[in-house]
């Protein structure tokens, strides 16, 4: 099987996955709105966003370099680089867990946060956290190990399985929809323990297969720093957007709005997959592009991916805007409160995808840095926003909030790219592409 037919049945396979695991949890929400109310759902989202964020932060950002670092030992035939990079990465993790447990509950007190979700589960919460970081750190390494199968499946796969039949299970030994609540969390949480430790013997089965024949040298520690730090603070703000957000919103809205707006997110990050999967695959094309110095099939790709990028958008908010509601209706009557915002949030994928891949593209000139005052931009009309909009018009002026944030933020990293590289990564460089290409045609002799 050739190197493109083995990449597209992977990928395949991987994305395939991907969407039955967001079906998985999309069911588990479902049923849990349903049979113990949107107040609990919503509380199951509050807990689902501080797992997310506090988990990413544990590795330091060692797990966002981890896939780079792990392919590059791994052609270098450098065991020892590698197996030091891995123990580092790990231990990260567990002095962080360790703070978490001993300073948490200190920490949620002294914020006024004492009653809060998190806080009347703060062990299951902690466990979940350890699991989810784990998990990141080693679905990375075994991606750089090329091992994508053994790295994705755990977070795609296993996790919406065991958060589904944690649910199912509870429903028979729980008699109260709040018992079973606390103790759904606590399957949850030990149960991906379990599932991180098992992928971790992946992990280190997979180590020594690295063959040892490098010239030992000092471990590289002040190179993973330079590319972790940026790397963490790009993660937090851009991968768990919607998880700030709902932490924010969790103190001016109801549980019940909360576990609307949450599920609203979770539809948009579903449809959100289709346009990740178009820059997926345009990225190899345009780092070979970008090897070669060749700046205007560069810029061609990039136009063509935010062409593609762009009408998928657009055709996923009509599809929202059409069959929302009735996905939202699985959830209860009360749900159907989420269409408009749902809609809007969407429009904001259409603008994602229009202003271009700005962070990617300066990742590929080696600028990291640059993103993060654009982030900071954004992070800050977010909470603005919230906090005139939200008052007024609730859930519609939460999701017009988002709206607002994702554009300006959009703006500000098209501008920074424009600035940094040269390189105008939002669809108008299609149309300049095509008029270059229709110039240069209308001079060719005989035409």
């Amino acid at each position: 099987m050739s190197l493109l037919r083995r990449l597209l049945s992977q990928s395949s396979i991987i994305f395939g996955a991907r969407l039955f695991g967001a079906g998985l949890i999309f069911v588990a929400q479902a049923l849990i709105a349903r049979l113990w109310g949107a107040d609990l759902l919503g509380e199951f989202l509050i807990v689902v966003a501080s797992v997310n964020l506090i988990s990413v932060v544990m590795p330091l950002g060692f797990h966002t370099i981890g896939t780079y670092f792990a392919a590059e030992y791994r052609a270098r035939r450098d065991r020892r680089q590698l197996a030091a990079f891995l123990a580092r990465a790990y231990l990260h993790v567990g002095l962080t867990f360790a703070l978490v447990v001993l300073a948490g509950p200190w920490l949620l007190e002294s914020a006024g946060q004492g009653g809060s979700t998190v806080a009347r589960h703060f062990l299951p919460v902690a466990l979940l956290a350890l699991g989810t970081a784990v998990v990141y750190v080693n679905s990375a390494l075994l991606i750089g190990l090329k091992r994508p199968f053994a790295g994705f499946f755990a977070d795609t796969l296993l996790r919406p399985m065991l958060v589904l039949a944690a649910f199912l299970l509870v429903l028979v030994l729980a008699g109260t929809p709040d018992a079973g609540f606390t103790l759904m969390l606590w399957y949850i949480g030990l149960g991906y323990v379990a599932v991180s430790l098992v992928q971790l013997v992946f992990v280190l089965t997979s180590l020594p297969r690295v063959e040892d024949v490098a010239p030992p040298r000092p471990a590289e520690s002040a190179r993973w720093w330079r590319f972790a730090l940026p790397w963490v603070l790009i993660s937090i703000a851009t991968d768990f957007f919607f998880d700030i957000d709902l932490l924010l919103l969790s103190h001016s809205l109801s549980h019940e709005d909360l576990a609307i707006f949450g599920v609203c997110t979770r539809i948009f990050s579903l449809a959100s997959f289709g346009v990740a999967a178009v820059y997926a695959v345009t990225l190899p094309d345009m780092l070979e592009s970008e090897a070669k110095a060749d700046r205007a099939d560069f810029h061609r790709k990039v136009g063509e991916a935010n062409m593609v990028a762009s009408l998928i958008a657009l055709t996923l908010f009509a599809i929202m805007a059409v069959l929302g509601p009735f996905a939202l209706m699985l959830f209860g009557p009360a749900f159907s409160a989420g269409a408009a915002p749902l809609s809007i949030l969407c429009l904001g994928l259409v603008v994602r995808s229009v202003l271009g891949p700005a962070s990617l593209v300066l990742s590929i000139h080696d600028r990291p840095w640059a993103s993060l005052p654009a982030i900071a931009v954004g992070l800050t009309c977010l909470v603005g926003s919230n906090w005139a909009l939200v008052p007024l018009f609730g859930l519609l002026g939460a999701a017009l909030a988002a709206l607002l944030a994702m554009t300006v933020w959009s703006l500000a990293l098209w501008l920074t790219a424009l600035h940094a590289t040269r390189v105008d990564v939002s669809i108008l460089q299609w149309f300049r592409t095509r008029r270059a290409a229709a110039a240069r045609l209308s001079r060719r002799p005989g035409l």
